[in-house]
């Protein structure tokens, strides 16, 4: 079994491993808000409110299409760390470059669609005059660099997939670090108000991805592809049907949110603000249960690309063992704490009595959630993109005919038991597929196993001749 994977017969090896993956995943998560905060605090210190709100809903609309590309880092990691796990340093390579490519022509067209984009965009969300302003021109400065910032999405999921997850924690405390200063520099040094905390953002993305090439360079030993490989039809094609599943797949995930969203508003402004309020304990668990996603993507894919059905099922086990243990403590910090979170997020008592009745479902969320984060790592590390995009399809269906159903009978408690089956069917979808994957992994290595035989066999007897 290669270096990277643990001996299937060392548990203990394989709790390290997850640990070792899973950990600075969690922290990097972490330090994502503080680009927000940053941004926030320093708007929140211009002279009118209309300079935070503009930032707010400019950074509401880049994240939103920006997430919509985080396909690049999920179908970057699946088939790195299976190129990895096979030892084809060949192929790994040629990965990157072609992602790296696909990026950055995503980026050049997000560019060339700016002002369609932004004055859309921008529209749809609303706000006075003023706001709007400040929001472009927050959004215009910082979308300028979007290649970089798609780039550096490719960038954390070829770290993931060769398992460099220290580095990739340390690339992202860069760009925080570079934001910070970007955003000081700018607005007091340079007087550039909003535009100037936009330019900060952006500045932080092409610095982070200028720093992470000649990482990714010594990272990778050997000769780069040529033009002619890197273009070859099938693989490209492989790349962008990859790429065009988790599409789908994020894209569904994105209307059951904001599905939710709407039909929460439709009860009132009360129960808008406290779903709102209590959707970010989702979040907040989505922090926890998304690194060791991120360590079953790289542990499953780097088994599957080495044959080793063993060792795959090795992964779902021990990943989930991780997984389920973090989503208890959620749930545990909730039903003790939660009270408290909800009154040191709002001190609106309407909102805040309304985010208290309906508390329970997020205290029972991490228990139904786990099943799905885990096994998308699974299947995104197994580049399993089709069953992943038709778990999605089928599980958004479940929801969009709960949610006819169950608020208009139960309410509020109906619009989040629909939410709750959104959850639960994103889990069991991906399970009832898990066997299939597991007969292919191990069909696989015996085909390698039988053509190895067959080739020993024939060196022997040209010995022997």
């Amino acid at each position: 079994m290669p270096a990277f994977l643990p001996a299937v017969s060392d548990s203990a090896a394989w709790h390290r491993r997850v640990l070792y993956l899973a950990v600075p995943v969690v922290l990097a998560n972490l330090t994502q808000p503080l680009l927000s905060a940053v941004d926030t605090s320093v708007a929140g210190h211009l002279p009118d409110p209309a300079y935070l709100g503009g930032v707010a809903l400019g950074g509401l609309l880049l994240n939103f299409v920006f997430w919509g590309f985080g396909f690049l880092r999920m179908g970057t990691t699946g088939l790195v760390a299976q190129a990895h796990g096979a030892g084809d340093g060949d192929v790994l390579r040629a990965t990157l470059v072609r992602a790296l490519l696909l990026a950055f022509g995503l980026g050049g067209c997000l560019l060339l669609l700016k002002p369609l984009l932004l004055g859309l965009g921008l529209a749809a969300l609303g706000g006075s005059a003023e706001v709007q302003a400040h929001a472009a021109a927050y959004a215009g400065a910082r979308i300028w660099a979007a290649p970089f910032a798609l780039g550096n999405y490719v960038v954390l999921g070829f770290l993931l997939g060769i398992q460099r997850v220290r580095l990739a924690l340390a690339l992202q405390i860069w760009i925080n670090l570079v934001n910070a200063l970007a955003v000081w520099a700018y607005v007091y040094g340079l007087n550039a108000g909003v535009a100037g905390i936009g330019a900060a953002t952006a500045t932080a993305d092409v610095l982070g991805f200028v720093v992470a090439v000649p990482l990714l360079y010594r990272s990778v030993r050997g000769a780069w592809p040529s033009w002619r490989i890197v273009t070859e039809r099938a693989a490209l094609w492989r790349l962008v049907a990859i790429n065009r599943d988790l599409f789908i797949r994020t894209i569904c995930l994105l209307l059951g949110f904001a599905w939710f969203a709407r039909a929460g508003a439709s009860q009132g402004d009360a129960i808008l603000a406290a779903n709102a309020l209590l959707l970010n304990f989702q979040t907040f668990m989505a922090y926890g249960l998304d690194g060791f996603a991120h360590a079953a993507e790289a542990l499953a894919g780097t088994a599957v690309g080495a044959r080793r059905r063993d060792a795959l099922w090795q992964t779902v086990k021990v990943t989930l063992c991780w997984s389920l243990g973090v989503a208890v403590l959620f749930s545990l910090a909730y039903l003790q704490f939660g009270p408290a979170i909800v009154s040191l997020l709002t001190d609106q008592p309407s909102v805040r009595e309304a985010a208290l009745r309906y508390l329970p479902w997020v205290v029972l969320a991490p228990l139904l959630s786990v099943w799905g984060f885990l096994f998308d790592g699974i299947f995104i590390g197994a580049t399993r993109t089709g069953a992943l995009m038709r778990g999605m399809l089928l599980s958004l269906a479940g929801f969009a005919l709960a949610i006819q159903v169950l608020p208009p009978m139960l309410g509020n408690d109906g619009l989040w038991l629909a939410f709750m089956i959104l959850m639960m069917l994103r889990g069991i979808t991906l399970a009832l597929a898990l066997p299939a994957l597991l007969r292919a992994t191990e069909a696989a290595g015996s085909a390698r196993q039988d053509d190895r035989r067959y080739f020993n066999g024939r060196a022997r007897n040209a010995g022997r001749e």
